[in-house]
């Protein structure tokens, strides 16, 4: 399995803390050897990195956690190759461009007997996740055809992840750098963060942050990640079918899939 990583925030902030601690799970404290990518989006830019080798290891890695990006909307990934060569190719998270955006999308699981009819975006690799990833998209420009609020693709949205889930484990982020979606098969959680701020200690390295100097009142920072990135904090556990949207470090829309 691979593993998810995702922030909403209010004010432009940087993710070194988290991205320290899931990169260590890329070969160090966890098998996620297969490669790795995060997103940073920048209004509407997106400043993409990503390596086909250990995060742990990484060159790259290395580079992003000295290199406090601020954005308001993050989605990261590290991968345990399950379906798919280990390339650049197949490493998440993908971005295609929809009605003059560019939309993200990292997933964790897999899926069997995956083989969705191909339309308008097609995959560049040969996994079951850029396949969900292109159907989702072919999905929602079947059924609108130009952009609208994300309250309105919130039925499509959920139906397809829905339908994915019946195929195997469909875990999601996915966001247009306005809001984030977050859709859980069988293991997610977050964290939100707001003042008082606090100490933070990270699980799989001797890191620690406290919070208090680091922000200011009003900001509000939600973190996701496959499993909890730090060990004295009380992280939220979704359960098996629930999705949540994601705007400004708030929690704006929920539910339960059927």
């Amino acid at each position: 399995m691979c593993e998810l990583l995702g922030m909403s925030a209010n004010v432009p902030t940087d993710i070194v803390f988290s991205f320290t601690g899931l990169m260590q799970r890329g070969g160090s404290t966890g098998p996620h050897r297969d490669g790795w990518g995060i997103g940073f989006y920048e209004g509407r830019g997106l400043r993409l990195f990503q390596d086909p080798s250990a995060s742990y290891e990484s060159e790259v890695a290395k580079l992003v956690q000295r290199y406090p990006i601020k954005s308001e909307v993050v989605i990261g990934h590290i991968r345990q190759a399950n379906v798919g060569r280990v390339c650049l190719a197949n490493t998440h998270p993908f971005v295609r461009e929809m009605w003059g955006r560019s939309w993200c999308f990292a997933h964790n699981g897999q899926l069997a007997d995956f083989a969705p009819e191909l339309g308008f975006y097609q995959p560049i690799g040969d996994t079951d996740s850029e396949a969900a990833f292109c159907d989702l998209l072919n999905r929602l420009r079947a059924e609108f055809s130009c952009a609208v609020e994300v309250e309105q693709m919130l039925p499509t949205l959920v139906q397809a992840c829905a339908a994915y889930r019946r195929k195997g484990v469909f875990n999601c982020l996915l966001s247009n750098g306005d809001w984030l979606f977050s859709f859980c098969s069988s293991k997610l959680a977050h964290i939100t963060r707001r003042a008082p701020f606090g100490p933070a200690q990270l699980t799989d390295v001797d890191v620690q942050v406290d919070f208090q100097s680091e922000t200011t009142p009003n900001d509000i920072v939600t973190v996701l990640a496959t499993a909890p990135l730090t060990n004295n904090e009380s992280w939220n556990l979704y359960q098996p079918g629930e999705w949540r949207l994601w705007r400004a470090g708030e929690c704006i829309a929920q539910g339960l899939a059927d």
